[in-house]
């Protein structure tokens, strides 16, 4: 099989069996990585409260701390993957979460509110390099299997986002019965324990690279006329010139937005009314629904198209958001709730994700898509970080209200473009 120079060597029984071990790679990465991340994070509020005192509006400080992070390292790797390929970029996101992990149970153990935090940054590289790896599975897929290749990636964190949660309790309870730490601690060293999974995986088996075969990655000449003679417009004026690949930015960052948000502040919202318990399940089939329906929504968005999937997707977080808005303290309606802003957070990821993907030649497309994720996890960020105290200013509904209202304001902006698509 020649697969060294560039993809025009590559016959179309190599690329499909290229591609076919690229995907099993990648799902087995993105399983350990996603509970490690949806075990800690979890938490993360509780660690707030407990050095900052449990009526502080800062419970979303933890989240927001992570998404910086997330949104930080996704445009560094992105431009080591641009040069390096996917491997080299995916190896450097799952190392840093792994010592992000550990630092911030030392920050937990000692009650140092900033070591936590830093911790917390650099942890956040474990999602950036979890959300890169949807990308990474549709470098070498064709046009029409793109949105099915990305949603097998995305139910793979199925199994160990819900897992990760679970695990939990018995975190803490292994923490301090072994090593006599703090109860919050155990979740944070062992979720940065689970990176080294990810690591060796990509390290060891994500062989050959499906950007460097794609040819997705820059030239040692190309990279030698960035300091010079580089054309190509910046990734600013690319979104100024291509509605499409705006519709894809706003849809990726709101859906984003909207679930992060309303997720954060659910745990907090459950805990104040007496149901810490139960928040971990709720959190967890929130999370089932972010991945478990991703292949049925990955094959709807190649079969019906992307705008179509992102309409579904607004539709169902505007359902879950009003749910939200109108259960009070009442668990039994947040289990529903949380389930469809998964559910919607998949639809809306997915197609747009997917528009960004067709919108956007090969030798822009690693640039946009690092400049998508920093704006979803800087937005994501901010939205985690003023839930705390949008929550403690006007309440828990109106935050999900708010949430609605932004939705809203993305399905104007979507069915003008459906209507311009129309007439052209």
């Amino acid at each position: 099989m020649a697969i060294v120079g560039a993809r025009e060597v590559l016959s179309e029984s190599d690329k499909q069996a290229i591609q076919k071990r690229t995907l099993r790679v990648l799902v087995f990465g993105q399983v350990a990585g996603s509970a490690a991340l949806s075990a800690a994070v979890t938490v993360g509020a509780f660690v707030i409260q407990d050095m900052l005192g449990q009526k502080t509006p800062w419970g979303g400080i933890a989240s927001a701390t992570v998404t910086v992070g997330t949104a930080f390292m996704a445009q560094v790797l992105s431009r080591l993957m641009l040069r390096q390929g996917r491997r080299r970029g995916l190896m450097l996101g799952y190392a840093l979460a792994l010592i992000g992990g550990l630092i911030a149970g030392c920050g937990v153990e000692l009650q140092l509110l900033p070591v936590f935090l830093f911790g917390l940054f650099l942890f956040g590289n474990g999602q950036s390099a979890n959300l890169l790896s949807r990308y990474a599975a549709t470098d070498l897929a064709e046009a029409n299997q793109r949105g099915a290749a990305m949603s097998r990636i995305l139910f793979a964190s199925t199994f160990g986002a819900v897992l990760g949660p679970v695990l939990i309790k018995p975190a803490e309870h292994l923490g301090q019965d072994l090593f006599g730490w703090n109860i919050y601690t155990g979740p944070w060293v062992f979720s940065g324990l689970f990176f080294i999974t990810s690591f060796v995986n990509v390290s060891l088996r994500l062989k050959p690279d499906p950007l460097i075969l794609s040819g997705g990655t820059l030239s040692q000449r190309s990279i030698a006329t960035q300091t010079g003679s580089d054309k190509r417009p910046s990734v600013t004026k690319f979104l100024i010139s291509s509605p499409r690949t705006r519709l894809a930015f706003y849809g990726i960052v709101v859906a984003h937005v909207t679930m992060v948000a309303v997720m954060t502040m659910t745990p907090v919202h459950l805990r104040e009314h007496g149901h810490e318990t139960v928040s971990a399940y709720i959190i967890s089939l929130h999370i089932a629904g972010m991945y478990a329906f991703s292949p049925l929504v990955g094959r709807f968005s190649d079969a019906k198209g992307r705008l179509n999937t992102l309409l579904i997707g607004c539709l169902v977080l505007i359902t879950s958001t009003v749910m939200s808005a109108v259960a009070g303290s009442n668990p039994a309606i947040f289990f529903p709730s949380l389930w469809l802003l998964g559910i919607g957070w998949s639809f809306g990821l997915i197609g747009a994700s997917s528009l960004l993907i067709d919108s956007v030649p090969i030798d822009q497309r690693v640039r946009v898509q690092g400049a998508a994720d920093v704006a979803m996890s800087l937005f994501g960020g901010l939205a985690g970080f003023s839930s705390g105290f949008i929550r403690r200013s006007i309440g828990f509904p109106w935050l999900s209200l708010l949430g609605t209202i932004i939705v809203l304001a993305l399905i104007a902006v979507l069915l003008l473009n459906i209507v311009r698509t129309q007439q052209e």
